[in-house]
């Protein structure tokens, strides 16, 4: 057996935490996911600070906040002399020492196909990229099918997305995703310590489950979705309504009506069955193996999805619905369920898996290990801040305050109001707390926008006035300046 443990990082795509039975969701059965909460810890407040696709891949990969990995859309990525600017990612690292590293499933790279210090990967991508040619691609082919777009489903318009898979179960992708993380582990779980990110495409949308699991959701128990607040969330919903009618999705949202909202629920439920199903198999293959003693278990999802709370679709913004994501940790062997009632930041994952291997975090992180778990490093939060292209937040639990780039501004206190419907921004009677959290925002941003150009550096105190080398003709800064060594 590995003297090091093994790691396995699930991560779901676009899933929120109350979607979940151990969230307290009665509507929906996800026993296998239950079941490591009950051996593990929970974290009762995580949150995705930067609640896009690749934004959250990018912090996940290199311990870094999105301003400074300077991937703040989907339609950024990380440079690609990145290791030469001295940041290593967490699978190089965890590489270095001796760990066999694998990724299966979606993962949003650019290019698709890039190893990023992963020794094996198993390419499911995103639902969207139909003609991506991974090995879900090639799986489906030797089958004699293809990937679909959700536009090539009945129903897809009319529905708002809500449809139901064309593809049969056996050959959907988070049944694939699955297969191949169990496979992975049967093949080679004993060999070497190992350290496998497996990554989900669902239950992002469009919201496809297959019958099977549809016809054990009841679509009347799904909660109701919270209502919009018109002038919060207005240009909001008319960004969200032109962004979704594009090509990639090819939805109209104009009119959202609340049965539209309640069968994707129900739809996005049954999807979330489907990957517990897959856990449940992931967990019986370590345990066929002998290695759940000795194998942590991190099961997360890189943001949330409104599901028509505040008449939105999708993410992108801070609202709750967004930005509150699922965050359960089960140690080898499991231990007492517990959970933990402070701020978290999804990002602190990536330094909670150079903690269990034992490797020091590098200097340039902004992940900390999450706290309950007994690594060393860890520590409260005591406020979080987030960042898109779009907008920048900073919330302490109580108060968040948001500033988007379409000249909005929320000033929510989510222990008067957890739905978030009453901005205060414009109220002079908390006047001076937006002020004080505005200036605690500013001072964050600004400085991660200085470390976020430290490889241009020539010079960080030490005085190059004084260099002699500096003084010869000739003279050579060193490029990249390396993050870290300021």
């Amino acid at each position: 057996m590995p003297s090091q443990p093994n790691i396995v990082f699930i991560i779901a795509d676009q899933l929120r935490a109350d979607f979940l039975g151990c969230y307290g969701a009665d509507f929906v059965q996800t026993p296998h996911i239950d079941a490591l909460a009950a051996r593990g810890m929970r974290y009762d407040r995580a949150y995705s600070i930067s609640p896009i696709c690749v934004p959250a891949r990018a912090s996940l990969l290199t311990g870094m906040n999105p301003i400074k990995t300077g991937v703040t859309s989907n339609g950024q990525w990380l440079r690609a002399d990145l290791a030469d600017c001295g940041v290593r990612t967490w699978p190089e690292l965890l590489s270095a020492r001796g760990y066999y590293t694998a990724a299966v499933g979606k993962m949003h790279f650019y290019p698709w196909d890039a190893a990023l210090g992963f020794r094996m990967r198993i390419i499911a991508e995103d639902k969207r990229w139909i003609n991506v040619r991974d090995d879900y691609y090639r799986f489906l082919r030797s089958h004699g099918e293809r990937k679909y777009h959700g536009n090539e489903h009945e129903g897809y318009q009319e529905n708002r997305g809500a449809i139901v898979n064309r593809l049969p179960w056996q050959l959907s992708v988070d049944h694939f995703v699955g297969n191949e993380a169990a496979h992975f582990i049967r093949t080679y779980g004993n060999e070497t310590p190992f350290a496998a990110m497996v990554s989900f495409p669902g239950p992002h949308c469009p919201y496809d489950p297959n019958q099977e699991y549809l016809d054990q959701v009841d679509p009347a128990a799904m909660p109701e979705a919270v209502l919009a607040v018109d002038e919060n969330v207005g240009r909001i919903r008319e960004q969200g309504i032109a962004g979704n009618r594009r090509a990639w999705n090819g939805v109209d949202y104009t009119e959202f009506t609340a049965d539209h909202k309640r069968k994707i629920r129900a739809h996005y439920a049954a999807s979330v069955q489907q990957i517990d199903d897959e856990v449940g198999q992931i967990v019986d293959a370590l345990r066929e193996k002998g290695l759940l003693e000795s194998t942590w278990i991190i099961f997360t999802s890189d943001h949330g999805d409104y599901l028509g709370d505040h008449d939105l679709i999708g993410k992108g913004t801070f609202y709750e619905a967004s930005i509150h994501v699922p965050m359960i940790v089960c140690p080898p062997g499991g231990v007492e369920p517990s959970t933990w009632p402070n701020l978290v930041e999804l990002g602190d994952i990536t330094a909670t898996i150079l903690a269990i291997a034992g490797e020091d975090l590098p200097a340039y992180y902004d992940s900390i290990p999450l706290p309950g778990l007994n690594l060393p490093g860890a520590r409260k939060r005591a406020e979080i801040v987030g960042v898109t292209s779009g907008g920048w937040m900073i919330y302490d639990g109580v108060w968040k305050l948001v500033k988007y780039a379409n000249g909005d501004v929320h000033f929510f206190n989510r222990a008067e109001d957890p739905h978030e419907q009453r901005n205060l921004a414009q109220d002079p009677a908390y006047a001076a707390r937006y002020f004080e959290m505005d200036i605690r925002l500013t001072q964050e941003i600004m400085r991660s926008l200085v470390e976020a150009n430290l490889e241009k550096s020539v010079d960080t105190g030490n005085g190059l006035w004084s260099d002699v080398e500096y003084g010869k003709e000739g003279y050579r800064r060193p490029y990249p300046f390396k993050f870290g060594e300021q």
